[in-house]
């Protein structure tokens, strides 16, 4: 049905992505990949990915939560600290962006109230220069 039509869809993205970063690296390092390994890897990250989504479902029901979090992602990163140091990075840059975000509803509707703002002595708020999830 759709599902297996979506799922198909997915794998082959994920098929092109591998078959793109294995040529970068093989451009990079002067060597090449095999259809069969870029093939190879690509299963392998497909069903890594399963696994994780699979992971990320049992740690929300744990919680007792039907929406996966941060928390259960940073769990699921737990055994890779350069991962986790990433994750928990970008999720703390999420974090206070959605903050500053509220911030600026907040002084919005309080401006159209007719009340008074701070903005004059703000500094302005840089954004991150990478956001992606690169």
């Amino acid at each position: 049905g759709q599902e297996a039509a979506g799922a198909g869809r997915l794998r082959a993205a994920v098929h092109y992505t591998a078959g793109c970063l294995c040529q970068d690296v093989a451009e990079d390092k002067g060597m090449r990949f095999s259809k069969q390994a870029i093939a190879a890897i690509a299963e392998i990250t497909f069903r890594q990915c399963e696994n994780f989504a699979r992971d990320l479902e049992m740690f929300a029901r744990h919680a007792k939560r039907s929406t996966v979090t941060t928390e259960d992602v940073k769990l699921l990163a737990r055994r890779s600290n350069s991962l986790l140091k990433y994750i928990t990075q970008k999720s703390e840059e999420l974090t206070s962006n959605t903050m500053e975000q509220k911030e600026k509803k907040k002084k919005k509707s309080s401006a159209a109230k007719g009340g008074r703002t701070s903005e004059e002595q703000e500094a302005p708020v840089s954004e991150s220069e990478d956001s992606s999830m690169a």
